[in-house]
């Protein structure tokens, strides 16, 4: 097993390690509770995504969760009853202030896993087991998700009472075509298997456990970090400008983006590449 990453030892539940060059292998590191998510976690996730983006030793970053029980059993319910609004501190206040303390709870949540989708890095999720309630919020974040035959799926907020807060719903419609799906797995918070995940495309390939799963996101991902930094990061930024935005207005951004990232040697270094057929190497990004 690859050695944590010296820049990344001061992590108590993210653990990242680099098991091929350029590429990033990050585990949430919580076996005792299934990888669930306290706030410490989550504050932790958004720190390590934004120093994972900023690391031009990392060009791809692949996320799975420690163990075979679980990538993640969702948010750790016992820990939140006992951190922020949910603690009842501050229960005699007004509603307006009680909904503040909430918002700035639940937005805080937010922000810290909505890095993953931030990072100007790739990023491939392996989905196996457990992959409840908050496991559905990470990976609709990802870029590419694979998923092991055993993995069970869920959208499981209903079930506890609320609507999913953290970007299932804001998201997960983006990513699958079928809003009669979404909103079936949404209402009902009922269970789906990798293979039903792969049919309605919320992931993009299905491998026999999770051992296979991962050596397959790794493999992708030494794939992609052969690649021009500068093509693959800038592929990412444009096709989420994309999904945000008119066809009008993600050309023009292409236009911009282009006439700046052209100007780097990856062109002419990968276009060598396709006459002599040597493998070409690119500058950190």
């Amino acid at each position: 097993m690859p050695s944590v990453l010296p820049a990344y030892a001061s992590y108590e539940f993210m653990r990242v390690t680099s098991p091929s060059e350029f590429v990033a292998h990050l585990e949430l590191n919580r076996l005792e509770k299934l990888n669930a998510f306290s706030r410490a976690v989550w504050l932790e996730f958004g720190r390590v995504f934004r120093q994972l983006s900023d690391d031009s030793d990392v060009r791809v970053v692949v996320l799975s969760g420690a163990g075979d029980r679980a990538f993640t059993a969702g948010l750790d319910v016992t820990a939140a009853s006992s951190e922020g609004p949910m603690s009842g501190g501050g229960s005699d206040a007004d509603p307006a202030r009680k909904a503040k303390a909430w918002r700035a709870y639940i937005e805080e949540f937010q922000v810290s896993i909505s890095e993953m989708e931030k990072c100007e890095k790739p990023v491939i999720c392996v989905l196996h087991a457990v992959s409840l309630g908050l496991a559905i919020d990470l990976s609709c974040c990802a870029d590419i998700r694979l998923a092991a035959k055993n993995t069970r799926f869920a959208v499981k907020e209903v079930d506890i009472g609320l609507a999913a807060d953290i970007g299932t719903l804001a998201r997960l419609p983006k990513i699958v075509g079928s809003t009669s799906w979404v909103k079936d797995v949404c209402l009902s918070a009922r269970d789906f298997s990798a293979q039903e995940a792969l049919q309605v495309g919320f992931v993009s390939q299905v491998h026999d456990d999770k051992e296979k799963t991962v050596e397959a996101a790794l493999e992708m991902a030494a794939r992609l970090a052969a690649k021009s930094p500068v093509a693959v990061q800038g592929t990412k930024e444009l096709l989420n400008y994309g999904r945000e935005n008119t066809t009008a207005a993600s050309l023009r951004y292409t236009a911009v983006w282009n006439s700046v990232a052209l100007q780097a040697g990856d062109t002419s270094a990968a276009m060598m590449n396709l006459f002599s057929k040597k493998k070409p190497t690119f500058e950190k990004l």
